[in-house]
């Protein structure tokens, strides 16, 4: 009996400010080769191929089934509101004019509009959340021929009605190896790869979404595979930055110190960022993520005024904001302020303290995001519903925005000017010069700390 084959499509074609490894069909594709051994499993990203390359790859190797993984459904910017979805149907209509595989959806924008994505994309199948366990069994049994309506996570047309599974047990540890390709793609254009140390948020942020996709119970990974794979990656290919992409690194400090000590003792001089929340740390974890190769944090903060980051659903302060980002400086770690600005309750006073605030802040460079994408089943869905800004029935599958009321876009800008530090808005051009830095100039890992202001 021949092996089946197994065609994991990345369709994310997003690639401002840069393009982002696809991290989610690695993991996936280590995890099926070692736990599905009969099925052969390849890769197909978008981000280097064309909609043209995608057809002559199903009619050459004629995959039995095809994974899409969605990662976006639109860029998260009210400045700018596109849909990506006539892009997925896009490659599913080629998918199914090429194929006759099984086609079966899942990631991060997926997870979230489950229903919705198989009503608009009609694939067989589709997984929210975690898939390397789902999507190996679900394989397995149509190989086998056996029931599938169990599996978890498992998103399918029952007749007339959609069933979605939900998830209950997650993996306890998952290893990862980099496709050769891919890995030279993104070090070239984005200079990073990523790696996950974790699974799952345990906070509350009212708008976030990554609870509904990955859950609220933290999983963390194996140090030493982790540790295992950057050696890889150093020794192999020369790649001496990572970006950790977990919703928030610095949960469970205990076992991020043994994954630092690790780094450490392997001897490897790989830089590495994450994205922090401005609490939870101290001088001495940050001294020794500054050795173990830290070089970049960027601080999901949302606000500079402490009763909006309340209100945001956050449980630090701005005198946490500030003695962070002072540690930072204090240990030469570059670190950015990511902001929603004109969210829920934001007004003319809040805005103000913010702004009045953003001036204590040294040599930080601040990425405002204007207004609060709504996704179902958050808190923010909750109250933009009670406060009549959308309808109840409203699936948010079209970019959908909770702006507060009387918020003007142009003198927020101005005010930002007026601080005299580095503010980089949605709509400002930078992908000219972030090509300059990465491609003539080989700048590696995150580069906006050339654009700091003291």
């Amino acid at each position: 009996m021949m092996n089946k084959k197994l065609l994991l499509v990345s369709a994310n074609r997003l690639a401002d400010p840069y393009p982002v490894y696809p991290i989610g069909i690695s993991y996936l594709q280590t995890y099926l080769k070692k736990n599905l051994p009969e099925t052969d499993v390849s890769l197909f990203d978008m981000n280097l191929g064309t909609i043209n390359d995608l057809a002559d790859t199903l009619k050459r190797d004629e995959p039995d089934f095809i994974g899409v993984s969605i990662r976006n459904i639109d860029g998260a910017n009210s400045l700018d509101r596109t849909s990506f979805i006539p892009g997925y149907k896009e490659i599913i209509d080629t998918i199914r004019a090429n194929s006759k595989g099984v086609v079966i959806l899942g990631g991060s924008g997926f997870s979230i509009y489950p229903k919705e994505l198989l009503n608009i994309l009609k694939p067989d199948y589709g997984i929210i959340g975690e898939g390397e366990e789902s999507l190996r069994m679900l394989v397995t049994s149509l190989i086998s021929g056996t029931v599938v309506d169990d599996i978890e996570g498992l998103a399918y047309f029952k007749g007339d009605e959609i069933v979605v599974n939900k998830h209950v047990e997650y993996l306890k540890s998952l290893e990862i190896s980099f496709n050769e390709t891919l890995s030279d793609f993104y070090w070239e254009r984005s200079g990073m790869l990523n790696i996950q140390t974790k699974r799952g948020c345990c906070y509350n942020c009212i708008y976030c979404s990554y609870p509904i996709i990955d859950g609220r119970k933290v999983r963390t990974m194996d140090t030493d595979l982790i540790v295992s794979n950057l050696e890889k990656l150093y020794r192999d290919k020369g790649i001496n930055y990572v970006f950790f992409t977990d919703s928030v690194f610095n949960i469970h400090n205990s076992y991020n110190i043994e994954l630092a000590e690790k780094i450490i003792k392997s001897g490897i001089k790989v830089n590495w960022g994450a994205y922090f929340s401005p609490h939870n740390l101290t001088d001495d974890i940050l001294a020794l993520f500054k050795r173990s190769g830290l070089k970049h944090i960027e601080f999901g903060t949302e606000s500079l005024c402490t009763q909006q980051m309340h209100r945001y659903g956050k449980n630090f302060s701005f005198e946490d904001v500030l003695l962070n980002s002072d540690r930072c400086l204090k240990h030469n770690i570059y670190y950015a302020h990511f902001l929603i600005l004109g969210g829920i309750g934001e007004t003319k006073e809040t805005l103000k303290e913010t702004m009045v605030n953003a001036g204590k802040i040294r040599y930080s460079v601040f990425f405002p995001y204007i207004g609060m994408r709504i996704y179902p089943g958050t808190p923010l869905h909750r109250i933009a519903v009670e406060e009549g800004k959308i309808s109840p029935d409203d699936t948010l599958l079209q970019p959908t925005y909770y702006l507060a009321d009387g918020f003007d876009y142009e003198e927020c800008k101005r005010m930002a000017l007026q601080t005299g530090k580095a503010w980089i808005f949605p709509d400002d051009p930078l992908s000219e010069q972030m090509d300059e830095m990465r491609i003539k100039r080989n700048k590696k890992g995150l580069i906006w700390e050339y654009l700091r202001k003291p």
